[in-house]
């Protein structure tokens, strides 16, 4: 949270230290370097009278950033001391003005109180490394088909570059994170898909062991996960990443569970950008997805959703990740986005 410093008035000063600026001047002179300003005191002597247009400027600047704060204390209110799981990749990550933005929430978030997860894909970074040597990306149903080349490109990116990566940029912003994947400690133990045969290596959640997770998030860090796990053989798996987020907050009892993504969110008509839907219960998902309104990569993002509330997860919100501080205007307004609930 960020606090601003009193600002006094000179005639708060004793009768004996109070000085007049030359007209010129709007502040006190520095002190000489013998005798040094308070630490954390600030004086201004600015004239009662009205203030020259670039102060007023400042002034209203700051005040609207106390009435941002005064409006959003019920919500960090309410989610303080909560886990909230963050899925990131898609359009979020592409854009480094979009992966600022996201990466600074995060940071304010876990600074007021709240216990941010972040797990992580890199679909367009794996996509851009895989045409390097000479394998064109297929996907199937919105999974990445993945061979054993693919699979060796897929851990490479995932946990040794864009994992690093954004525990690096979250340090810079000023968090603490702690990079993680599925192999470490167990966090995530996979098994083959069913549709083994035509993805490749392309794995499900057979279990999720939190207990490496929860002192982390106690201390405050912030844990970054890259979503490559191992099955008991430690045959490595490429997770879906929206997947992975979901059992995992189920995992650590998040109370949210949020969805970045390069969509609006979920259209009752696919044809129409203003049929937004804006809150749907698990039977009405499930309804969208027998009805084919809901279909390719959208439907890994509506099931993972399902999949958590029904473990415990208070609510899951699918949210444009396009869209700036998109995060922040979820979480601590009321203006919501796609959110599934039971």
């Amino acid at each position: 949270m960020l606090l601003t410093k009193p600002h006094l008035s000179n005639s708060f000063l004793p009768s004996a230290r109070r000085s007049n600026p030359a007209p010129s001047s709007s502040h006190v002179k520095p002190l000489p370097v013998s005798a040094p300003p308070r630490r954390g005191l600030r004086i201004s002597a600015t004239s009662a009278e009205a203030p020259a247009a670039p102060t007023a400027a400042a002034a209203a600047a700051a005040l609207s950033r106390v009435d941002v704060l005064s409006e959003a204390l019920p919500f960090i209110q309410r989610f303080k001391g909560k886990t909230v799981v963050v899925k990131y990749g898609g359009a979020a990550m592409k854009s480094p003005e979009l992966q600022s933005s996201v990466i600074r929430d995060l940071v304010l978030l876990s600074c007021v109180g709240l216990r941010p997860v972040l797990v992580h894909g890199g679909g367009p970074e794996i996509n851009s490394w895989l045409l390097r040597v000479g394998v064109e990306p297929q996907f199937r149903n919105g999974l990445r088909v993945t061979d054993a080349l693919t699979m060796e490109v897929v851990e490479m990116v995932l946990v040794g570059k864009v994992n690093k990566h954004l525990v690096s940029l979250i340090n810079l912003a000023g968090g603490t994170a702690v990079g993680l994947c599925g192999k470490d400690a167990r966090l995530i133990t996979a098994r083959p898909s069913p549709n083994a045969a035509a993805l490749g290596f392309v794995g499900e959640v057979a279990r999720v062991d939190a207990t490496v997770l929860h002192p982390i998030i106690a201390s405050g860090h912030i844990p970054v996960i890259a979503t490559v796990a191992a099955d008991e053989t430690g045959q490595a798996y490429n997770i879906n990443a929206d997947t992975a987020a979901g059992e995992i907050a189920a995992a650590v009892g998040a109370e949210k569970l949020l969805l970045l993504t390069d969509v609006s969110g979920i259209l009752a008509d696919r044809n129409d950008p203003g049929s937004l839907v804006k809150e749907i219960d698990i039977a009405g998902v499930r309804q969208m997805v027998a009805d084919g309104k809901v279909a390719g990569g959208m439907i890994p993002k509506v099931e993972c959703c399902v999949r958590a509330l029904a473990q415990g997860v208070h609510t899951a919100s699918i949210i444009d990740g396009r869209v700036p501080h998109s995060l922040l205007l979820e979480i601590l307004t009321d203006e919501e986005s796609v959110e599934v609930h039971q």
